[in-house]
């Protein structure tokens, strides 16, 4: 096995988190992947790895290697990919990632229609709403939405990200309307785990420090916390590109308007890492992603 091929193979490991994993996904068993990656160690004279009966992780050395390997990989790619440009169509892997709501509304379909155009184009899609790292994780894009302030990441600006305190017509019926956000504590707040207090849903409160949210449904999913609130099940702050039609048909109603402070805004972004090489294939898929995502209401 020549050292490109030792390397993806190290690379197959990392990115797959484990022997067997990285041997089920190349054909290859996982004594054979684990005998490569001990000889590749004793090669280069350093542990790439360190290994437990229940996990695996890099070293400092190996994280070096993954991400310098990594980008000369990428750029031998790059560079086939451009003196065969004139030969055929895009060909190739792109690892892509998403928040989920946004994702399954947005760029879902819009992968699906790439795809349709590029059918040799292989993209690896993760939604999920964990930030991931995308250098040490060899994630080439992200799609994020709300206030990023990630460091060494290259950005493309879809538009404004911003999210509405809504209610049903009638939990609202039922229990009236907050008219401050002082009022949020004697309501049924339907939430994600991590939003405990009024500001965590971009109000300005500095008048009601201590305040917390009254008790209610605590999920992970913001599709959950919608359909919830649509029932009637309590107030819940959710992105406009997801409430809007809900609002706009009358099943929701925007709340607290007054009070919501804009520095809580944020934007859609798409991201890649400032050191990638940006192949062919990476750049259509940017262009298609930058062309037919918005913040459209959902």
């Amino acid at each position: 096995m020549d050292r490109l091929n030792e390397t993806a193979l190290f690379l197959a490991v990392v990115d797959h988190g484990s022997f067997s994993a990285a041997a089920r996904a190349i054909g290859q068993t996982p004594s054979a992947v684990g005998k490569r990656i001990r000889l590749l160690e004793e090669r280069l004279g350093v542990d790439l790895l360190t290994r437990s009966t229940r996990r695996m992780a890099l070293t400092d050395a190996g994280r070096r290697y993954a991400e310098d390997a990594r980008e000369i990989l990428s750029r031998l790619e790059a560079l086939e990919e451009d003196i065969t440009a004139g030969t055929g169509q895009l060909r190739g892997t792109v690892r892509l990632t998403s928040p989920i709501a946004y994702g399954q509304r947005f760029v879902v379909p819009a992968v699906t229609e790439f795809m349709h155009r590029h059918p040799q184009v292989e993209i690896e899609l993760s939604l999920t709403d964990r930030k991931i790292d995308l250098v040490a994780e060899g994630v080439d894009l992200a799609v994020r939405t709300g206030i990023v302030a990630d460091s060494g990441l290259i950005g493309r600006r879809l538009g404004p990200y911003r999210r509405s305190i809504c209610a049903a017509p009638d939990y609202i019926a039922a229990h009236g309307t907050p008219r401050t956000p002082g009022d949020l504590g004697s309501h049924r707040c339907l939430r994600l785990p991590t939003e405990k207090m009024p500001i965590a849903w971009g109000l300005e409160v500095s008048a009601h420090k201590g305040l917390r949210l009254g008790p209610g449904l605590v999920c992970n999913s913001l599709d959950a916390l919608h359909d919830a609130c649509c029932a009637g099940l309590g107030l819940a702050c959710l992105p406009e590109f997801m409430a809007g039609k809900s609002i706009a048909a009358g099943h929701l109603v925007p709340l607290l308007q007054a009070h919501h402070d804009p520095a809580a805004d944020g934007a859609i972004l798409i991201l890649r890492p400032e050191t990638s090489v940006v192949t062919r294939r990476l750049r259509a898929l940017v262009d298609h992603l930058v062309a037919h995502l918005r913040p459209a209401p959902g």
